[in-house]
């Protein structure tokens, strides 16, 4: 999972070190695409027009590709949002987390979507204790960490389960294989959480989310240009 496996383009293709197991897949996610659909949601509920991002470090890409399409997201259906982005540089750091995100929530943040493994904690307590939104991330958080279910209020999806079918049933139909895997719109290999403490959800909110997920699987809509 998240393993991008180097393949050789032939015999002199020196740019990969080591040979590669033949039964080694890469299960790799289009982040983007669930960050796009995370920013909907937060351009939408966001009553201050400003939202913020707690990414745990700049130099890992799917990090960066989840925020860039929350971004993104967020503009398409608020164009003057103002979005906050901090990298604290760790995803072991609950106490940075929620540093970042007290501080986005004193400039007016009103959701706040974490980027940031075991840092990202912090941030979605900052939110529950300020009464803001918060958005989790890879996974449904809401039932992942029960403690914070009362202001998550969706997550950006890596949809583990069906990329781990497809997987094992890649080799069941086709034996040992190795290569690289990609999920994203196109296959259901990522989305959105269903909604949670929005009551009621906003009118066209979830219509919003159908479409643009559509327009990813189509290639109409690339949620980084």
């Amino acid at each position: 999972m998240d393993q991008f496996i180097c393949v050789a383009a032939d015999a002199n293709d020196k740019a990969c070190k080591g040979a590669i197991p033949a039964n080694y897949q890469g299960i790799l996610f289009d982040e983007a695409q669930s960050g796009y659909l995370a920013g909907i949601v937060a351009g939408t509920i966001s009553k201050s027009g400003k939202i913020g991002a707690v990414g745990g470090r700049e130099d890992v890409p799917p990090v960066v590709a989840f925020i860039k399409g929350y971004e993104n997201g967020a503009k398409s259906v608020k164009s003057n949002v103002q979005v906050f982005i901090n990298y604290v540089g760790d995803f072991n750091a609950p106490d940075k987390g929620e540093a970042s995100a007290k501080t986005m929530i004193g400039q007016g943040a009103d959701v706040l979507f974490q980027v940031a493994g075991g840092t990202g904690v912090g941030v979605l307590r900052a939110a529950c204790n300020a009464k803001v939104y918060g958005i989790g991330v890879d996974v449904d958080q809401w039932e992942g960490l029960p403690d914070l279910k009362g202001c998550i209020v969706t997550s950006a999806e890596k949809k583990l389960v069906n990329a781990t079918r497809d997987a094992i049933k890649r080799f069941k139909d086709s034996g040992k294989q190795t290569g690289n895997f990609f999920n994203s719109a196109t296959n259901e290999g990522v989305g959105v959480s269903p909604l949670r403490n929005l009551s009621p959800i906003p009118a066209g909110l979830e219509d919003k989310i159908k479409q643009a997920t559509a327009d990813m699987k189509s290639g109409k809509l690339k949620p980084i240009p």
